[in-house]
């Protein structure tokens, strides 16, 4: 069994080693908030994040195959609607997934 000091020191060599990787994410990234770069992309994210929705959901849809893609153009449609009349992309994106798995169940169960 290991004696006290080597205890002692291992716990906080552990402690040292946590606090500088919790700490060094916020002393890194801070000159970074003054950047143009990450204003824009801030800007640009949420659309982005968006568009690779629906793609992702758009290129699973086959328009030969009944319910000829009924549930995600409503699920689209919702997303749209919810994100014009609310501006919030967190709102817009779990709504229109709400809705999604709604019909998505409601059609194969």
């Amino acid at each position: 069994m290991p004696d006290a000091g080597y205890l002692v020191a291992a716990v906080a060599v552990s402690a040292a080693i946590t606090w500088a990787l919790r700490a060094l994410p916020f002393a890194v990234l801070a000159p970074l908030r003054r950047s143009a770069l990450v204003a824009h992309l801030g800007a640009a994210t949420p659309v982005g994040v968006m568009a690779i929705l629906v793609v992702h959901t758009l290129r699973h849809t086959d328009p030969a195959v009944p319910p000829y893609g009924a549930a995600v153009g409503v699920a689209l449609a919702v997303t749209v609607a919810l994100h014009l009349w609310r501006r919030s992309v967190v709102l817009s994106i779990a709504g229109g997934t709400a809705v999604h798995v709604l019909l998505v169940s409601a059609v194969a169960g």
